[in-house]
């Protein structure tokens, strides 16, 4: 085993750690304590040890994965996001915005990657952590993994890239995830197409033994799938297929988020000899669409559609932009205030309701507010 600082950081204390295994490039997120959320220099971190393994010919592959039992990565530090927010810390080097800007480019050159990358997605995947792994040639779920796009709970949309990715899915069961921010298992990544194997979750701790002893010539992807696809393992079945039925009759493109929610409603009320699970579908969805920010529920639903037709560097763009307008005035700090920061989970979104929500704002939260080459991220994909 080679052992090779990054960026001069040899301590187990650094957030990102480094080494090579066999021609392997092993990069782990290390902040377990916080689920290896994304720290502004965790990113920074990241995008120079990518251009390090890129530049390396004695380097075949890179392995993402995050310290600890607990998960992958768990998303951005949205605490730190809000505490540049409060005190209007947008701009400069170190401000929220520079952040997304820096993220987006990562996530966009892990996509682009000109060696396989591969990221383990175990347990908690969420955010952030989403927008590194399904950047990945081979994504790796297990039975302990727990992905999810939760922003619409504090304020903001499914970004990091997401409204692309997402669209691998049927557009219905991608409005359902990317609104709803429902948590999926490994059997459910592997089922929409977030992931390229779903393997139990002791089947990583040996892999770096495994990785040792794989010959990385010829066909390296090949000699990865080898080294991480569990042998004669079958996923066992997740809750998001059984629920197709529904997720199709609800979630029908054409409907507005209040649409949905009024089905959701009259359904709920009507069809009382309906089989308890259906039912609970029901009342757990209708939940989360009645108390996720109103703004970024319909904000979001439109930029999915749009995502669709687009390029994942127009998606990333478009994303920046919602981004912007929902930290400078959207609901983002009253969000993380109430979820994250104080807990009191009574939100004061505005408006407070769906049917308080107006097209307009709707449209003017999806205009950029930049103009052409005066946009951050103007020369992503060129």
């Amino acid at each position: 085993m080679n052992a090779t600082p990054a960026c001069a950081q040899t301590s187990q204390e650094a957030e990102v750690l480094f080494r090579v295994v066999n021609r392997v490039a092993i990069v782990t997120l290390n902040r377990p304590a916080a689920l290896n959320a994304l720290s502004h220099g965790m990113v920074r971190t990241l995008a120079a040890l990518l251009e390090r393994v890129r530049a390396d010919d004695g380097i075949a592959a890179l392995v993402l994965n995050g310290a600890g039992p607990k998960g992958f990565c768990a998303g951005g530090d949205v605490r730190a996001l809000y505490q540049l927010a409060r005190r209007g810390e947008r701009f400069g080097d170190t401000g929220w915005q520079q952040f997304f800007v820096d993220e987006y480019r990562l996530d966009h050159a892990l996509h682009t990657f000109s060696k396989p990358v591969v990221a383990l997605l175990d347990g908690v995947t969420m955010g952030g952590g989403m927008g590194l792994g399904q950047g990945a040639a081979l994504r790796i779920a297990t039975s302990r993994t727990k992905i999810a796009m939760p922003e619409t709970r504090i304020g903001l949309l499914p970004d990091v890239g997401a409204t692309h990715f997402l669209a691998v899915m049927p557009v219905e069961t991608e409005l359902y995830v990317g609104l709803t921010g429902i948590t999926l298992s490994g059997a459910d990544a592997l089922h929409c197409g977030l992931a390229d194997s779903c393997v139990p979750g002791e089947w990583l701790d040996g892999f770096e033994a495994r990785l040792a002893q794989t010959a990385m010539d010829g066909d390296v992807e090949a000699a990865l799938r080898r080294v991480f696809d569990a042998p004669c393992h079958d996923a066992q079945a997740g809750d998001l297929a059984p629920n197709a039925p529904l997720i199709a009759q609800y979630f029908e493109r054409r409907r507005t988020v209040e649409q949905i929610v009024e089905a959701l409603r009259a359904d709920l009320a009507n069809e009382t000899g309906a089989p308890e699970a259906q039912q609970a579908w029901r009342r757990a969805t209708l939940d989360a669409l009645t108390h996720y920010s109103p703004t970024m529920l319909e904000v979001t639903r439109e930029a999915l559609l749009r995502g669709r037709q687009m390029t994942l560097a127009e998606s990333f763009r478009m994303e920046l932009g919602i981004v912007a307008r929902a930290i400078e005035e959207g609901d983002f700090c009253e969000g993380v205030r109430a979820h994250l920061v104080d807990k009191d989970r009574t939100p004061r979104w505005a408006p407070a309701t769906l049917t308080e929500m107006r097209p307009e704002r709707v449209r003017h939260f999806l205009t950029s507010p930049w103009r052409g080459d005066a946009h951050p991220l103007a020369g992503l994909g060129a």
